[in-house]
């Protein structure tokens, strides 16, 4: 059963018994324990709770202060239209893009093409089995990108697992050729620097530059040698894509020795992770801005020359923030919004007990001119409702929703679900809608929930790592206008000019 009270989720008691809170206390005190933050590439393992924190949950369901488990509730403004389950790609889904009636749905085992030209029943055209997490997907006319941090055996699609200590092991991005969306042909790969974690297209008419985001150096891999500072610029010509190569590496952070320049993490931040590279870019290819979420640091920075990126202004928060993960710019580019992966992406912190300021979002607004501006921190938001100690939620991937004179904000949370905001006022941000389900598990951590959610053409598009594909009908005055916004394609990590 659907429910549309919202006042059932506004008095969550979970995440404060003593038992939940040692355990919280000490995932603040810890950085990132492997490579890669968000799930691996098998499914995530259970993980137990403590009694305390199990018999909270059973008790919040009963008295009605959370969803049962999978139930779906959702704000009186917000439809469920659709949820289209897994099929032949059983791992976790990632990130989406679109083109045309088209969505493209990233997935650990490889991609799915949904043709949405009927929202409330999309169909399923092509599978691609091709394993490498996390297989961040985009698309730029013709070309598929995907990237892979996971160490393969080769590129090909046919790869296994195999350890990053060897030499010959493969990471990087894969380039498809999806001018027949129901036959997408592979038709290149380059290699990069420790894989290819993320990454951003910033699109030419002739060619196609990609910025590659990895991380996590160690001196024992012979492809992620320390301390690997910058990102990976690859060029790509749109009518021989089997030339693509990388042209660059921009080192971001400069600095003497192995550890670069970057935020150092603990001890010196505790909680911190160590700027070892960057999580993820976004590029407004407009105004020739980027903003950088680079583990321990944020940045801002010019990619007049794209080959060339230069950063124009670095920022950190030591206090509450632990992995900068993403970034969004509003339409005029005066604001940005980073996002804060707290535990990974696979731990409870929308909880009492982690507050309102961890695992949130950071908004920042950007002031002064060309290469002397500057980054200007004003507010966190963090989703109101809180989440059960059973459920891994954290601020994650979302999009702008094209009002003119607003800031508003489409974003997933994982098992958090999906929170619509408005941040017209940076100060002072507010929820103004909602989806979710009730946890995967009322007595182990199960990871879960939504990875991406954005909005195009009209309707919001949610990957769900566990549950599939949805599709939200959001109807509000306030986002109403964004109905009339029409674009042609979209990847959110570049965002487009929606008025122009």
């Amino acid at each position: 059963m659907i429910l549309l009270n919202e006042s059932r989720t506004r008095r969550r008691r979970l995440g404060v018994a003593a038992a939940a809170a040692g355990l919280l206390a000490a995932l603040l005190t810890a950085g990132p324990a492997v490579a890669t933050p968000d799930p691996g590439d098998g499914p995530a393992a259970s993980k137990g709770v403590s009694r305390s924190a199990e018999a909270e949950v059973g008790a919040a369901i009963a008295d009605g202060e959370i969803p049962g488990q999978d139930e779906i509730v959702h704000s009186a403004n917000i439809e469920h239209l659709v949820n289209v389950p897994k099929d032949a790609l059983p791992g976790t889904n990632s990130d989406l893009a679109f083109q045309g009636r088209y969505a493209f749905a990233g997935n650990y085992d490889g991609f799915r093409i949904f043709d949405i030209s009927n929202p409330k029943a999309p169909k399923t055209i092509a599978q691609v089995l091709c394993p490498g997490s996390q297989n961040d997907i985009s698309v730029s006319g013709n070309l598929l990108f995907l990237s892979t941090d996971s160490s393969r055996s080769d590129s090909s699609c046919n790869s296994t697992t195999q350890p990053v200590t060897e030499k010959s092991s493969w990471e990087g991005m894969k380039v498809f050729d999806i001018s027949d969306k129901r036959n997408p042909k592979y038709v290149a790969a380059v290699e990069t620097a420790c894989g290819s974690h993320t990454h951003t297209l910033v699109p030419e008419r002739r060619d196609v530059y990609l910025y590659v985001s990895s991380y996590s150096p160690n001196a024992a891999y012979p492809d992620c040698q320390p301390p690997h500072d910058g990102i990976s610029v690859i060029k790509v010509p749109r009518n021989a894509p089997e030339q693509a190569a990388v042209v660059n590496f921009p080192v971001l952070f400069p600095g003497e020795g192995p550890d670069g320049g970057g935020n150092p993490g603990a001890p010196t931040n505790p909680g911190v992770s160590k700027t070892t590279g960057c999580h993820d870019i976004t590029v407004l290819p407009d105004k020739d801005l980027a903003a950088g979420a680079c583990m321990g640091d944020g940045i801002l920075f010019s990619i007049k020359d794209p080959e060339h990126p230069k950063v124009i202004d670095r920022v950190q928060d030591n206090v509450n923030f632990a992995f900068w993960h993403s970034a969004t710019f509003n339409q005029k580019a005066n604001k940005v919004v980073f996002t804060d992966e707290l535990g990974g992406g696979g731990a409870a912190t929308c909880n009492a007990a982690i507050g309102p300021n961890r695992g949130a979002d950071g908004i920042y607004d950007i002031v002064g001119k060309g290469d002397k501006r500057k980054l200007v921190f004003r507010s966190y938001y963090k989703i109101p409702r809180h989440q059960a100690d059973t459920e891994n939620c954290v601020a994650h991937n979302g999009s702008l929703i094209p009002v003119k004179g607003k800031d508003l904000m489409v974003q997933a949370w994982y098992q958090g679900g999906v929170s619509v905001w408005d941040f017209t006022d940076s100060s002072k941000p507010r929820e103004i809608a909602y989806f979710e389900r009730g946890p995967l598990s009322t007595t182990t951590m199960q990871t879960g929930g939504a990875w991406s959610a954005y909005y195009y053409n009209g309707y919001i598009y949610s990957n769900d790592i566990v549950k599939g594909f949805d599709v939200l009908k959001l109807s509000d005055k306030r986002t109403d206008p964004a109905r009339k916004v029409r674009l042609g394609e979209l990847n959110v990590q570049t965002q487009p000019d929606y008025f122009d």
